[in-house]
């Protein structure tokens, strides 16, 4: 007959890494089964800690989901800055937005977002609003023309990768469009205003203003 094996202990986790554990469990449940998904209770039976140590770390439901989207939001904006800064040297705007619409749709962060205003959190787009206010500011001081159009095209972006991340599909088939339809038009959007600033070059380095 085998000996019985004895029970591991649970591995003890600094403070940071138990926070952490718990994010990452948050956006897994975030990604399978959607926003409503993200309950302390679930969490909390996903990496095998107690309601009580995740009340500990996030003091509620909602802090939880507020530190999850916080997370979301620095990884969204670290992508989209490296996109924007890629788009604009190369004059190619089709993987900006398609890293915009990703974050927002496939990555899980519109769902989160819009789900915690409808369940009174009207706080929740501040994370995302606030580092995007931020990148575009840093970008602007980038940009060799001060008046080129970076805000106008970080608010038309978001805002279509947003609605797409909420009702593309469904106005999609309303529509009987193609789904990706939406993400087409955004970067037609981004294609135009870049051929317009270029034109704008051309015609002040063939003729320049007189003296």
């Amino acid at each position: 007959m085998p000996r019985a094996t004895a029970a591991l202990p649970r591995r003890r986790l600094t403070p940071e890494a138990s926070r952490d554990a718990a994010l990452e469990a948050a956006r897994a449940l975030l990604l399978e089964d959607g926003p409503q998904a993200v309950t302390l209770k679930a969490v909390a039976t996903r990496v095998g800690r107690t309601h009580a140590n995740l009340l500990h770390h996030f003091g509620s439901a909602d802090g939880l989901q507020q530190a999850l989207i916080e997370r979301m939001t620095a990884a969204i904006v670290a992508t989209i800055r490296d996109a924007v800064r890629r788009s604009r040297a190369e004059r190619d705007p089709a993987e900006l937005v398609d890293v915009v619409f990703d974050a927002f749709g496939a990555g899980g962060a519109g769902a989160l977002a819009s789900w915690m205003i409808l369940t009174g959190n009207r706080d929740a787009l501040d994370p995302v609003l606030t580092a995007i206010h931020d990148l575009v500011e840093e970008l602007a001081r980038d940009e060799e023309r001060p008046d080129a159009p970076i805000r106008d095209e970080t608010l038309q972006l978001v805002l279509a990768a947003l609605g797409d991340a909420l009702l593309g599909a469904a106005m999609a088939r309303a529509l009987e469009l193609p789904r990706g339809r939406a993400r087409e038009l955004a970067g037609q959007m981004l294609l135009r205003d870049h051929g317009s600033r270029a034109e704008e070059e051309v015609a002040r380095t063939t003729y320049p203003p007189s003296i």
